[in-house]
């Protein structure tokens, strides 16, 4: 698969269910499905090359391929190539960069 986001978009795969369930202390496993508000992780396969400003510059995208990100519930768009789940959104809908 080779998808080139384009203007100030990002390619992003979601963290599986499994990766993203958190364990209380008790040992009791929360899947992320519990809290529906709650932003979500993933990670950036691509990036577009940035967002034409008005005067005519390119204000490159300030996340790169490889970094982990938060991002909106709803925000993304959802798509499936060969049974593999991806997203494409906008920078805007990138709330940031876990380190």
């Amino acid at each position: 698969m080779n998808i080139k986001p384009l203007g100030d978009r990002v390619l992003i795969e979601p963290m599986s269910e499994a990766d993203s369930a958190k364990q209380t202390k008790g040992g009791i496993f929360i899947p992320d499905t519990a809290d529906k508000e709650k932003p979500q992780e993933g990670k950036v396969l691509a990036v577009g090359e940035g967002k034409r400003l008005e005067n005519g510059t390119l204000a490159p995208v300030s996340v790169k391929v490889g970094d982990k990100v938060l991002y909106t519930k709803y925000g993304p768009s959802e798509f499936k190539v060969d049974d593999k789940e991806y997203l494409i959104a906008k920078e805007e809908d990138i709330l940031g960069i876990i380190s």
